[in-house]
């Protein structure tokens, strides 16, 4: 029986234009493609205790949405206070990093991040405070703007009333000068120091300053 020459060459082809195809679906569907990563609440944002649903919503205000790409785990109020406890820190002024906060990968928002650090003082704030602020009755010194918050508390040792207190501040930021903030500035200037009172509170908490650093468990605004 003679083979068709036109015939084999279709079924060649046919067979080709298979295995390209499975080639085609198999990268992209390979293990090597990245997963897009998970958005997460702002309660689980900078291990979990640090944003109260006072908060969540003030940050909801600022980024315009109530999703968030998820905090790296290092970066936590937990980690944050055993860094402000080092015996190297504790007794001299000192600052460092809480947290960073994102919007989830892809997503256009009114912020592209915000910056939470704390500062650690040997005396209370200044009666001055930048223009920009409006204070609020909350701690030693609170103030809002319209790009970011601060709340500074005072740090007893608990039950230790003669024992010398460090005074700490918290600061929120959007660190980005350049973009005029959107919305009201009243709404912003309070969620700012609604995020910042968070903050602090859950600071206070986990270096258990007396009385919570004189704070109380709702913003005052």
């Amino acid at each position: 029986m003679m083979t068709n020459p036109t015939r084999t060459h279709g079924v060649r082809c046919a067979l080709m234009a298979s295995l390209l195809a499975l080639a085609v679906v198999g990268c992209d569907s390979g293990g090597d493609a990245e997963k897009p990563t998970p958005s997460v609440r702002a309660q689980q944002l900078c291990g979990g205790k640090a944003v109260t649903e006072e908060a969540a919503k003030a940050l909801e205000e600022i980024f315009g949405t109530d999703r968030f790409e998820a905090t790296n785990k290092k970066t936590t109020v937990a980690a944050a206070a055993a860094e402000l406890s080092r015996p190297a820190v504790s007794t001299t002024i000192g600052r460092g990093e809480i947290c960073r906060i994102f919007p989830p990968v892809g997503s256009r928002t009114e912020v592209d991040d915000l910056r939470v650090r704390w500062y650690m003082y040997d005396t209370g704030p200044d009666q001055d405070h930048h223009p920009k602020y409006t204070l609020f009755p909350m701690g030693e010194q609170a103030g809002g703007a319209t790009d970011g918050g601060y709340l500074y508390f005072e740090c007893r040792a608990n039950g230790h009333a003669t024992v010398t207190p460090n005074h700490i501040s918290v600061n929120v930021e959007n660190p980005d000068p350049f973009e005029e903030p959107e919305g009201d500035p009243r709404k912003l200037k309070r969620a700012y120091a609604t995020v910042a009172h968070s903050f602090s509170l859950a600071m206070a908490k986990e270096l258990r300053c007396a009385d919570d650093g004189g704070l109380k468990a709702a913003p005052s605004l």
